[in-house]
């Protein structure tokens, strides 16, 4: 078995990795193609073909030899010029296939390819030249170069002038080829691609590979194309290549098994008595065995070329893909023939490849999440099955990916960290199944708390739930933890109850966190039985354990806020299912009220009232008791208030409330303001004294937002469920006078208090607003003719205050709040929050009618500036106009634009100001969409609206046209146009135009625009955007003072008409704020390589990975801001959450889904991997706005 010894001994002699290879070398390789000499030449030995039939291939299937005349038929002398005329009359037979014929079944797929190896042999022996000519062309067509091999060039040129003549004839239309093509089609080709190699090779293994003609001239023109320049010769010759010795070595271990077992035969044969032994079978066998050595040295001959002209070089190419095809099929070597290429000379390929692990860790980050979570799992298994493994800083590139937005990245990882843990714990090993998972939740505590991405507990809980299912549910381990004193420490309490929360949040509802959700998965019947048996088993275990928890933990804010929402996840029919549940359920009544009597944090006091409305709801039989328990509760609480609400009116000198009275008047009526979310406080009659004490702290200017700002929650709420009432009900007209005048006086506190300086104040003033509005709009009334004396029409002064709030405290940057260094990340978020609330509020105002749609300018003319902040909510605003009025929501988009272009010209701005115009005038040209013709009458509108505003008549003091330049703005809506409109706004541009006019540089390029199919580009060429300065008039209005309570003045635009929507009204709109957010983990934009350039030049694969994670912080864009002082919002300003479908509209995660054509803004889509938003809610911001 010398032959076998050394079939790759050479291997050992190849040059080091560290070479630079071929990849860019100046000249190719002079391979040449094995030609037959034209001289005579001995024949060719005989093979022994029959006895190779008989042996049976390792998949069992015995593949035939082709029909048709042997090669041993074809004389080695025939020479390898054919005649033109020989070649011409061959080509006319109905059998002969061409290139396109096999590039077409390649591309169709695998069912066909059969029938075309088998047709192109037949080609091929008839005349093997003519049958090798037809496989280049193939592969020349499959490498997407449209050169062809022609016959003399087959003739008279080496491999390498064939491959330079094509090289300089590619010409390539695009950066594609079949192999890299996107779309299914590549997953077709290159299937196509390998399973013709692979048939190709079986078909030919018993006779054709072996001629010396066929493979050595295949794999040698491969060769040569594997060295090219080219991506996409270098790439599709080497995955042929590749997959052509895959095929060998498949050949070649058939081979060697047919040699063994002849040998053997051979062996047994000879080691007869000679009177025994029979002459003509020994000699048979004999004559075999020496076949079947020439054979393997052929096969290896082959193999080791290949192998070191095509593998060697290419393992290392600078294109990924080519990386991984070739270290793809050296395992498949590796493990079909183990004695031949398992050895150093071998595996040294294999190693250099995996020991950069610093490398392999960086691409757990990888722009592509399956690429990652391939990565993740490879590192599981070099920690499962090598004796080092991985040390804690490198399991520290993987354990944060625990909380990656990816839910299969975030899973693998789970799997990573779960194995590590268990190996913690499997060097301290227990008794029994509960101690372990008592080890279990103690490591599990301490790598959270280690952990920098608190209030994630939900994405971890969800990364192990595929791993740790059963110790995630051991809710006895937990609560035995809990119930016991000294068990754990004060923070690792907090934790174990946080995760215990998420993972009962995880069994009841079996669906993932926020933000991980990958498209609609509806359950199947086996996990909804899964499902349902978890919610019994945590309702059976937790109904009797509660109350215990409760009172443990009653006085601590965060655990207590955490253990309220514990029954909302329970079956609570089960709380009447037998009798001795109803003193649980009763001990849960009394526990609940306790933490109100006993909390003023806003979060406890939300949570007690989100529980105690779903105990209250009428679809339990037990809500009776719970109605009861908390109609005392409300007594009590109001009496405690009414004991200093005559005190508290009594302000100034004449004040007889001390600070403690203050106090207990403050908290009573927190605590009423919360549970009024939840329960109808009418009967309690307590909006006078609320609406008195605001009075009074306006008239005598003692702000106290502790008492102020709960003040206003319950009367807000008294006017809510006053208005959720009398829909119920027929009430008198003397009610709904008393009503009305309630909500008429209420808002003109509120309208007061947006002038104050104080901030809470101010912004729960407008966020209530804003929902009474809505509430009691006209739209809410229409279907109920004896409720219109109920509706409430803002009037112009609270028009402008509204308006003139978003320009003072929404669009500014949250930078310019000054914040100390420790809590600035957190408060960045929660203003961030606060303000997208407050604009949404504020659209939907102008969407369902309550305000003018032209007061819509001031939302949509910060589109641009601040789309990274409200892009969705101003998109949303800009889609939901469109419904209510085509024609309208383009002029006010066209105003918008005006109200600016004026604000430039009366400050006097620069040249850039107009080019951030026009920037504006882009992404709002976008949201018109790619149906012209239903845009067409809103489009034609917004021109005309455009034309008359640049050539309107001056006004006095100014220079003629001072607004011509405005033209330049309004060229960007012009590609919008069909060309009848272009026509006529064209004619309409001259009439309203002086004559002198039409050669000015705006309205010449604004010609352009209309004449062309796209916006014209030459701005700068004819005159760039300098704009005259005049003194017109300011259009901007101004900020009303703290002191004064005059409303602001406002341009002509909200004089308008109201626009009534055709939309119907929602229940309410709550704009309240939700906690502060943590920050989000994120890398650093990078820049993206592109392989369009020349294909000389190609980017390193390391490019596609992340050095490293950075977080992610929230950064407006600058402003200036337009009021002359602001105050920093508190951190801990908070609102409730009213049960009367009050529309919560914190956002979840920020996903900006805008056109194609705008993508080129800011964004965070670049991220390794993104950290989940901590900003929970249960549905979409956007569904929640615009429902």
């Amino acid at each position: 078995m010398a032959s076998r010894s050394s079939a790759l001994d050479s291997l050992e002699e190849l040059e080091s990795p560290t070479d630079s290879g071929s990849d860019y070398e100046a000249t190719m390789k002079g391979t040449k193609r094995r030609k037959p000499a034209v001289s005579k030449q001995p024949p060719k030995r005989t093979r022994h073909n029959a006895a190779l039939k008989g042996m049976s291939s390792p998949s069992g299937i015995s593949v035939p030899t082709p029909p048709g005349p042997s090669p041993q038929s074809i004389s080695q002398g025939t020479s390898m010029q054919l005649s033109a005329r020989s070649v011409r009359s061959m080509n006319e037979e109905s059998q002969i296939i061409s290139a396109k014929d096999i590039y077409d079944a390649v591309c169709s797929g695998k069912s066909a390819m059969v029938t075309v190896v088998d047709e192109w042999l037949d080609s091929y022996k008839r005349s093997r030249e003519a049958g090798l000519l037809v496989l280049i062309n193939f592969i020349v067509q499959s490498c997407g170069c449209k050169g062809v091999v022609t016959r003399k060039m087959f003739d008279s040129m080496q491999n390498a002038e064939i491959i330079s003549t094509l090289t300089k004839e590619f010409n390539e239309d695009s950066v594609n080829y079949p192999l890299c093509t996107p779309g299914p089609q590549l997953k077709r080709f290159k299937a196509g691609l390998c399973e013709f190699a692979r048939v190709l090779v079986r078909s030919c293994r018993n006779s054709l590979v072996y001629d010396e003609y066929l493979f050595p001239s295949l794999l040698a023109l491969l060769t040569g194309l594997s060295d090219s320049q080219v991506r996409a010769f270098r790439h599709t010759s080497t995955l042929l290549a590749i997959k052509l010795m895959t095929g060998l070595v498949e050949v070649a271990v058939v081979v060697s098994v047919q040699l063994q077992t002849t040998q053997q035969q051979y062996n047994t044969e000879n080691s007869k008595r000679a009177h025994d032994r029979a002459s003509d079978r020994l000699e048979e066998l004999q004559a075999t065995v020496r076949e079947l050595r020439e054979n393997r040295e052929e096969l290896s001959s082959m193999m080791n070329a290949t192998f070191r002209g095509v593998f060697v070089h290419r393992y290392r190419d600078q294109l990924p893909e080519i990386r991984a095809v070739c270290i793809e099929e050296l395992g498949l070597w590796l493990k079909m023939d183990p004695e031949d290429f398992l050895n150093d000379g071998c595996l040294k390929y294999l190693g250099w490849t995996m020991h950069d692990k610093e490398r392999i860790l960086s691409m757990v980050l990888d722009k592509d999440p399956d690429v990652a979570v391939e990565v993740v799992n490879l590192l599981l298994l070099i920690q499962q099955r090598t004796e080092e493994g991985l040390d804690e800083e490198e399991c520290g590139h993987i354990y944060p990916l625990v909380y990656a937005s990816h839910r299969g990245l975030a899973s693998a990882a789970g799997g990573f960290l779960y194995n590590k843990l268990k190996g913690v714990m499997t060097s301290h090993s227990q008794e029994n199944d509960k101690a372990n998972n008592a080890a279990f939740f103690q490591i599990l505590i301490s790598f959270y708390i280690q952990s920098e991405f608190h209030e994630h507990g939900a994405y971890l809980v969800d990364s192990l739930w595929h791993v740790a299912g059963s110790e995630l549910r051991d809710w006895e381990t937990m609560t035995t933890f809990l119930l016991q004193d000294d068990e754990l420490m004060y923070e690792e309490e907090g934790v174990l109850i946080e995760l215990m929360m998420c993972a009962i949040r995880q069994a009841a509802q079996a669906t993932p966190p926020v933000g991980r959700t990958q498209g609609k998965k509806n359950l199947s019947m086996k996990d909804k039985k899964i499902q349902e048996q978890d919610k019994r088993r945590i309702t059976t275990h937790f109904i009797p354990l509660l109350p215990q928890l409760l009172a443990k933990y009653s006085a601590d804010a965060r655990n207590v806020k955490l253990l309220l929402k514990a029954p909302l996840y329970f079956d609570l029919e089960m709380y009447s299912s037998a009798q001795w549940l109803e003193k649980h359920l009763d001990l849960l009544l009394s526990q609940i009220c306790g933490i109100v009597e006993k909390h003023t944090e806003v979060a406890v006091l939300e949570a007690c009232a989100h529980l105690a409305s779903t105990l209250s709801s009428d679809c339990y039989t037990f809500s009776s008791r719970a109605q009861l328990a908390f109609s005392q509760l409300f007594d009590v609480l109001t009496e405690c208030f009414s004991t200093y609400v005559n005190d508290l009116l009594q302000v100034g000198e004449c004040g007889t409330a001390d600070d403690d009275d203050t106090y207990s008047g403050a908290t009573a009526l927190k605590r009423i303001a919360a549970l009024s979310s939840a329960k109808d406080p009418t009967a309690w009659k307590l909006f006078d004294s609320c609406l008195e004490l605001l009075k009074s702290r306006m008239e005598s200017r003692e702000l106290d937002k502790e008492l102020m700002v709960p003040a206003m929650k319950c009367a807000a709420f008294h006017l809510m469920w006053a208005k959720v009432n009398v829909v119920n009900s027929k009430p008198t007209e003397a009610e709904l006078k008393r009503l009305k005048k309630e909500v008429r006086s209420f808002c003109r506190v509120c309208q007061d208090c947006l002038s104050l300086n104080q901030t809470d104040i101010r912004d729960q003033a407008f966020e209530l607003l804003c929902d009474l509005l809505l509430l009691y709009s006209m739209g809410s009334v229409r279907s109920e003719p004896a409720l219109r004396a109920l509706a409430h029409l803002p009037s112009d002064s609270l028009r402008s205050e509204l308006a003139a709030f978003l320009l003072d405290y929404v669009f500014t940057d949250t930078e310019d709040v000054e914040l100390d260094a420790e809590s600035e990340e957190e408060m960045k978020i929660s203003l961030l929050q606060k303000k997208r609330n407050q604009l949404a509020g504020y659209c939907k105002l102008v969407i369902y009618g309550v305000l003018d749609l032209t007061a819509a300018t001031d939302v949509f003319k910060h589109y641009s500036k601040y789309f990274k902040d409200f892009g969705d909510i101003i998109k949303e605003t800009l889609s939901k106009s469109k419904l209510i009025n085509p024609v309208q929501s383009a002029k006010t988009v066209c105003l918008s634009l005006q109200q600016l272009f004026s604000e430039m010209l009366t400050e006097h701005h620069s040249r850039q100001d107009l080019t951030e115009i026009r920037d504006l005038a882009k992404r709002l040209a976008m949201s018109f969409g790619i149906d012209l013709h239903r845009v067409r009458k809103p489009l034609v509108a917004l021109h005309m609206d455009g034309i008359r505003f640049a050539f309107r008549d001056p006004q006095e003091g100014e220079e003629p046209n001072p607004n011509v330049a405005f033209l330049k703005i309004l060229s960007e809506f012009s590609f919008k146009l069909l060309q009848p409109d272009r026509a006529q706004l064209a004619e309409f541009l001259k009439s309203a135009c002086p004559s002198a006019a039409l050669s000015w540089p705006p309205v010449k390029l604004y010609q352009r625009s209309l004449e062309a199919r796209s916006t014209s580009k030459a701005t700068e060429q004819e005159g760039g955007d300098e704009v005259p300065s005049h003194d017109t008039p300011v259009v901007k209005r101004r900020r009303t003072t703290a002191q004064g309570s005059a409303s602001t003045t406002r341009g002509p635009w909200l004089d308008n008409s109201s626009i009534q929507s055709s939309l119907h009204t929602p229940a309410l709109t709550s704009t309240v704020q939700k906690q502060p957010a943590k920050r989000m983990a994120s890398r650093k934009p990078r820049p993206v390589e592109s392989d369009i350039s020349s294909s000389l030049t190609e980017p390193e694969s390391e490019d596609e990975f992340s050095p490293g994670l950075q977080m992610r912080k929230v950064k407006p864009n600058k402003r200036r801001l337009a009021s002359s002082s602001k105050n920093t919002p508190s951190p801990g300003q908070q609102d409730l959450n009213s049960h009367l479908n009050l529309l919560s509209l914190i956002e979840d995660d920020i996903a900006e889904r805008d056109e194609d054509e705008i993508e080129d803004y800011q964004s965070d889509s670049d991220t390794g991997y993104t950290l989940p938003s901590t900003r929970h809610t249960s549905v979409s911001v956007l569904d929640e706005l615009f429902d």
